[in-house]
């Protein structure tokens, strides 16, 4: 009874507010979603084709290809990193305790950066029977094992006697990443100028490279993440009183932090692999709705991944749009969108922010 009077406390009145939030980011990741579908350089009309679709009539080839092996693949993969990154922030910031928390403060990223350039500027150099059967999916690939490794490394790094250190995983995290950015320069210095702009762009992020062989082998990580986030939003509430009280409310402290760090891991390293390096999300998403609805992690969870999702969406619709036919690096658009938003909404509430 005292965990669940502390947790009604800590939600405050904006209870309501959050549950209208996520009714409004519901609808508004509807509205992203058909605006992806519906926007891009080759001009079809996605309402003729579906209706076609739906009434059993025949659509053309290109119409088909566009819209099922282009646009929704990367629809999907758009929804799901957005929301990934911004679900992974929100736990980092509630494990942390601290709202400027990043998932780059694991490893991840950098471990992700590390994979991706190795495969990258070496591969030529794997065996044949690895670069056949992995194909296209080998730079993805790389990035992924490249950010478990990182990861499992700093957990071992942070974890003693079967407790873990959050002081010493951010401290690991950045001394990791730059270990880790030292020896992806010097694969920079090596590269030639393909790779080097396949580097560049990999790092900038893009939902380019989308396909259904991508989404299919990453999905599964970053659902599963996702789904098991919300678990989670108990013992992170729990954890803003700090961990002794929260073990005193019955909260297995080292589990949690267990749990968190794998959802972070999953979310993040699935993500960053697919879609390269894309910033800004993980950070602001879960900054603004906690300024907005309230610190409650119940609902901070599910509308991180609504707006996070959305975000992206709206994000790459712009990238492809402003310079058609061709497109600007996601993460450049993010950032030119979301920062100057996020130090407005800062210096407006800056007399009154309690975080």
């Amino acid at each position: 009874m005292v965990a669940i009077h502390l947790e009604d406390t800590h939600t405050g009145d904006r209870s309501a507010l959050a549950r209208r939030t996520t009714w409004a980011l519901v609808a508004l990741l509807a509205v992203a979603a058909w605006t992806s579908l519906a926007v891009g350089a080759s001009g079809i009309s996605l309402p003729a084709t579906l209706s076609d679709l739906l009434a059993g009539r025949d659509i053309e080839a290109r119409s088909r290809i566009i819209l099922w092996d282009i646009r929704l693949p990367r629809l999907l993969t758009g929804m799901m990193v957005g929301a990934s990154l911004a679900v992974a922030g929100a736990v980092l910031q509630g494990l942390f305790r601290n709202p400027l928390a990043d998932p780059g403060l694991v490893g991840v990223s950098a471990g992700a950066g590390l994979g991706a350039i190795t495969a990258i500027v070496l591969g030529g150099l794997f065996p044949a029977v690895v670069i056949q059967t992995a194909g296209p999916v080998l730079v993805p690939l790389m990035a992924f094992a490249g950010s478990w490794l990182a990861v499992m490394t700093l957990y071992l790094i942070a974890t003693r006697g079967g407790r873990t250190s959050v002081a010493t995983m951010l401290l690991g995290g950045i001394a990791l990443a730059a270990l880790t950015g030292a020896v992806s320069g010097l694969l920079i210095y090596i590269a030639d100028d393909q790779q080097l702009r396949d580097l560049t762009f990999w790092g900038l992020g893009s939902l380019a490279g989308a396909s259904w062989s991508k989404t299919l082998w990453a999905a599964p990580l970053m659902l599963a993440a996702l789904v098991a986030a919300p678990a989670l939003s108990r013992g992170l509430n729990a954890l803003a009183l700090g961990e002794a009280a929260a073990h005193h409310l019955g909260i297995p402290v080292q589990r949690l932090k267990n749990l968190s760090i794998l959802v972070v891991a999953g979310a993040v390293g699935a993500a960053t692999a697919i879609s390269g390096g894309i910033g800004f999300v993980g950070i602001v998403v879960p900054h603004l709705l906690r300024l907005a609805t309230g610190p409650d992690h119940r609902a901070l969870l599910i509308n991180s991944g609504l707006l996070g999702a959305s975000l992206l969406l709206l994000a790459d619709v712009v990238s492809r749009s402003i310079v058609a036919p061709s497109e600007l690096p996601i993460g450049i658009v993010t950032a030119v969108i979301g920062g100057p938003f996020f130090l407005w909404i800062l210096l407006r509430r800056s007399g009154s922010l309690e975080i």
